[in-house]
């Protein structure tokens, strides 16, 4: 078996406040942040956002499948038991840290537009909004999930498809208790995508969407499933699903056409690495935004964070103003690179933030901001195995369930990753035929001294890469451990320009979960912050961590999902 490591998706607690600050003081361990400890195991371990689909990976692994076959099971799972963050009609990115190759890859399986779908012909469909829509036909790309999950198994696998996909398709046939945040997100979904052909009749056989605790079935989908078992990938792409997917765009107004999914291909991808104080943080490059993460840092590491301290106005400032640079360049230049010559080596180097740190006035918020020049919901999972192999995934429908747009015979509701796309002629991001849009959904890996060291990702949007320097920053500046850096309180900026034209003149907005001191929130006003009250955009975190001394994995999981991390 190929080794592989990849990088994809105590006691009692009670809240007690000193200082405004809601911190879990009852721990024995002193992890006054923390939830709960960390699960440490030996042989494997997975972390994902559904306890029925970590369950799932660990089976798999027990039955000598590695982390990759573990991963796929599990996004499989999760595209069933959680169809509001994911699922076959969406795409998917992952790092993989080969124990055998000592090498990371990464994998890039986003799908492209409709070739048969111009820019001037979206321009009139869309001139009365001034924007792609996001629901229906219109924000419709090809499905990569599948092909994903193919290319991985094709360069990694251990166990068959069949063996991988068969606790989905039983879960999918027999049923499953419908989980707490799961049903919420669900019940949300129906008012904007219930109108769409499929959708009632794949979520909603009873008339409405199940609610927690009750048994929800999608035989449809344990069919699709069992195609894909038994075919491979062409059977999604070349046979009866890419047929039947052509059959109801066409007969629905869509554009996505069989030819778009015969002639898909992912793409292999080198991660890209940046430096944080000792630790080298990987992302891949874009068309995602992974980078804004490694831009963000990059500003930051001159900064004295840890003098600063976690519930400071002046941390929460500086971080904010970075954020606030690092997406100004997100908004221009991150797009498909077989469109544009994306210059990521200029944006991730100590150089040029360097000069991006020059723009930030410690004492007041920026209402503008403004790309340097420069030349040249979601899930998220992660698994590790006995062999040192580890899984960085991250899998996506875009807006919860997607476009809304349902092939009732596939059990599946199609992506609307297309509502990304620029309508500005020139832009990187522009829409054209066959492009891939600008992405949200970003894996992450971390290596030190030269060794993998931890494996991690926060789902969420624009949230993401916010996240992902805030858990490197937290564990580094702060001194927290893996769990406790995901429940810590959290920063979140909302507001900057966007890669789909939005402009940013009134500084955007920060919100602060709860556990941020009031004296900050105050502090944070004064230098000119908009604070504005948040419930729910702060992200879903996974992680995994290596200890090659003990020989030990430790795992985490988000406490503002369904998470579950588990090891044997």
């Amino acid at each position: 078996m190929k080794r592989i490591t990849l990088g994809l998706c105590a006691a009692g607690i009670s809240l007690s406040v000193l200082s405004g600050v809601a911190q879990a003081y009852d721990r024995i361990t002193g992890h006054s942040f923390a939830s709960r400890s960390e699960v440490i195991a030996t042989q494997g371990m997975a972390a994902t956002s559904q306890p029925l689909a970590t369950q799932v990976a660990l089976d798999i692994l027990k039955q000598g499948g590695n982390a990759v076959d573990a991963a796929i099971a599990a996004n499989a799972t999760l595209g069933l038991v959680e169809p509001t963050g994911c699922g076959v009609g969406g795409d998917l990115f992952a790092i993989v840290y080969s124990a055998e190759d000592d090498k990371l890859y990464g994998l890039n399986a986003s799908g492209r537009s409709p070739q048969g779908l111009s820019f001037e012909e979206l321009k009139k469909l869309t001139a009365e909004e001034g924007k792609i829509p996001s629901y229906g036909p219109l924000p419709v790309s090809v499905p990569g999930a599948v092909d994903g999950w193919f290319e991985l198994h094709k360069k990694f696998g251990s166990l068959s498809m069949a063996k991988i996909l068969k606790p989905s398709i039983e879960y999918a046939e027999k049923g499953f208790p419908v989980s707490e945040l799961i049903a919420y997100y669900m019940q949300r979904s129906v008012s904007a995508r219930a109108q769409y052909p499929g959708f009632q009749e794949v979520f909603m056989a009873d008339g409405e969407m199940p609610k927690k605790g009750e048994i929800f079935k999608n035989p449809a989908l344990a069919n699709t499933y069992k195609q894909l078992a038994m075919g491979g990938r062409d059977a999604f792409y070349k046979g009866k699903i890419a047929k039947e997917i052509d059959r109801y765009m066409q007969a629905h107004g869509g554009y996505l056409r069989y030819e778009d999914l015969a002639n898909h291909t992912s793409e292999w991808v080198e991660p890209v690495a940046s430096t944080y104080r000792g630790h080298t943080l990987w992302e891949l490059p874009p068309n995602g935004q992974g980078i804004a993460a490694q831009q963000i840092l990059n500003i930051l590491e001159d900064y004295d964070i840890a003098a600063m301290g976690f519930d400071s106005a002046q941390y929460i400032h500086t971080f904010v103003e970075a954020k606030k640079l690092a997406f100004a360049d997100r908004a221009k230049y991150y797009a498909d690179p077989a469109f544009n010559d994306i210059p990521v080596q200029r944006l991730i180097s100590k150089d040029y933030a360097d000069e991006r740190r020059k723009l930030i006035d410690p004492n007041k918020a920026a209402k503008r901001d403004q790309a340097g020049p420069v030349e040249g919901d979601t899930i998220y999972l992660t698994t590790a195995d006995k062999d040192g192999n580890m899984v960085s995934l991250i899998q996506s429908n875009y807006r919860g369930m997607g476009s809304g747009m349902t092939p009732e015979k596939l059990g599946f509701v199609l992506q609307n990753r297309g509502e990304l796309f620029s309508l500005q002629p020139g832009h990187f991001n522009q829409y054209q035929p066959g492009k891939r849009p600008f992405h949200t959904i970003i894996p992450a890996f971390v290596t030190k001294d030269g060794e993998p060291y931890m494996s991690y990702g926060v789902m969420g949007g624009a949230t993401q890469p916010q996240m992902h320097a805030q858990i490197l920053i937290n564990m580094i500046d702060f001194g927290m451990n893996l769990q406790e850096a995901g429940d810590a309180p959290r920063i979140l900026h909302t507001g900057s320009s966007q890669p789909t034209d939005e402009v940013m003149t009134d500084g955007g907005y920060v919100s602060l979960e709860t556990g941020f001191s009031m004296e900050t929130q105050r502090q944070l006003m004064k230098k000119g912050h908009i604070l504005q009250g948040a419930v729910g955009p702060f992200g879903g975190y996974q992680a995994i961590m290596r200890d090659p001394e003990n020989g030990v994995y430790y795992g985490a999981s988000e406490t503002r999902k369904d998470g579950h991390a588990a090891g044997y």
